[in-house]
């Protein structure tokens, strides 16, 4: 994400005011607002989540404008020692788009943290449509690998944390500066998509950090990555997805690229051109006879780590997460024609270093496993009222008896 200091926060406001009052010379008549809702359609993948979002259209103008927000209350055990009842509001996206002519779009989306502490932009594009299997795409992008990373709005889930795999072993909502071209095709119940992209990449923050492992969502706290790419060498990120009507949808992904300088101004930096690979599959379905919906995404992790380090910095990591959703009630209660009781459950893995210690042959720890049961409320399809209690098993390096963290949350989330 593209981060803006909190002083600017008056400019990006002037700028909204402006996208929408100069830009497209808006009149009393081209003010009135109207509701669209998010396609529900079968020829919809995980790569259509930009554009398969509630929004208000505003008059004829071409111009829409929506969001959403999080708010939360938290209350940890670790070992026995809590802080006692937090509460929260983690994030406020904003959702900008114009039809700019016909096969021309532009999306953004303005993400406010904790109350307005830091202000990103976590994506802003255009698109230009020539085939429904040839659009081309630049600005910033969300890299899409996985399915979370891009499909990763608060009110589409049933549980108030991001998956671990999804944010700490790959780099949640991980945007950067560059093009590419994307499509999409249909036979029958079939639909077949993909995604290809060149963007600014990682640095060696990943492995130069104060979590003092090999951590790829580091380098989300490099804003020059929006100005020029460290290793001089493009990041490709490629992902195939392949959905079905009543079968549901899978994908696979790759991302890669050098993530290191050999020299800086003539001088030498390393001797020789490190990469790290990312390999990614997800899937999701829903079970016509029960509705029961269920999710998941597994990704492996390579570092090319050079030999001076120490083995506390893996140069193999691999984690998964899966959620179950299961509709208990669906009526309507009060006003709401749809509303809908769910119990689901999360399990979540990440290994952050995978192998064996060479001087001992022994098992390198510092994996962790986490399960959160929940139960939600939903007046509709656009809101959900969580309660999780989360349960999770950390284990360090040397494989010490694992710290034991237990947490209920309890929060609510909507598109506006």
């Amino acid at each position: 994400m593209q981060k803006i200091l909190p002083s600017t926060y008056l400019k990006t406001s002037f700028f909204i005011a402006a996208f929408l009052l100069i830009n497209y010379g808006l009149s009393a008549q081209d003010l009135k607002f109207k509701r669209t809702v998010s396609d529900t359609t079968s020829h919809m993948l995980s790569m259509d989540a930009n554009y398969n979002r509630p929004s208000f259209q505003i008059g004829n103008t071409g111009v829409a404008i929506g969001g959403y927000f999080e708010a939360n209350s938290i209350y940890a055990v670790e070992d026995g020692i809590t802080d006692g009842l937090s509460f929260q509001s983690p994030r406020m996206s904003l959702l900008l788009s114009g039809s700019i002519s016909k096969r021309i779009k532009f999306l953004s989306e303005i993400e406010f943290e904790e109350g307005g502490k830091e202000i990103a932009i976590e994506y802003a594009a255009i698109d230009i449509a020539f085939d429904p299997l040839v659009n081309l795409r630049a600005g910033i992008i969300v890299n899409p690998i996985g399915s979370f990373n891009q499909n990763h709005d608060g009110p589409k889930y049933e549980f108030v944390e991001r998956p671990n795999e999804a944010v700490d072993l790959l780099p949640g909502t991980f945007s950067n500066v560059g093009f590419g071209f994307y499509g999409k095709t249909y036979k029958g119940n079939w639909i077949f998509g993909y995604e290809a992209y060149l963007s600014n990449g990682f640095d060696t923050s990943i492995i130069d950090n104060e979590s003092d492992r090999t951590s790829l969502p580091e380098s989300k706290e490099n804003p020059n990555r929006f100005t020029e790419n460290f290793s001089g060498q493009p990041l490709v990120t490629t992902k195939l997805a392949i959905g079905n009507k009543k079968l549901g949808e899978v994908g696979l992904s790759y991302m890669g690229g050098q993530y290191n300088k050999l020299e800086d101004d003539g001088f030498e930096l390393d001797t020789k051109a490190r990469r790290v690979d990312v390999v990614a599959f997800d899937f999701n379905t829903v079970i016509n006879l029960t509705g029961t919906a269920i999710m998941g995404e597994a990704a492996y992790v390579w570092v090319d780590v050079p030999d001076t380090y120490t083995q506390q910095f893996g140069n193999r990591q691999w984690g998964w997460f899966m959620d179950i959703v299961q509709p208990i009630v669906k009526r309507k209660i009060l006003e709401w024609e749809d509303a809908t009781f769910n119990f689901a459950a999360r399990l979540d893995y990440v290994d952050f270093n995978e192998g064996k210690f060479t001087q001992t042959g022994g098992e390198i720890g510092d994996h962790m496993f986490a399960i959160t049961p929940a139960i939600s409320f939903r007046p509709t399809a656009q809101t959900v009222l969580r309660l999780n209690y989360r349960y999770q098993c950390q284990t360090d390096i040397l494989k010490n008896p694992s710290v034991q963290t237990a947490t209920w949350f309890f929060g609510i989330s909507s598109y506006f």
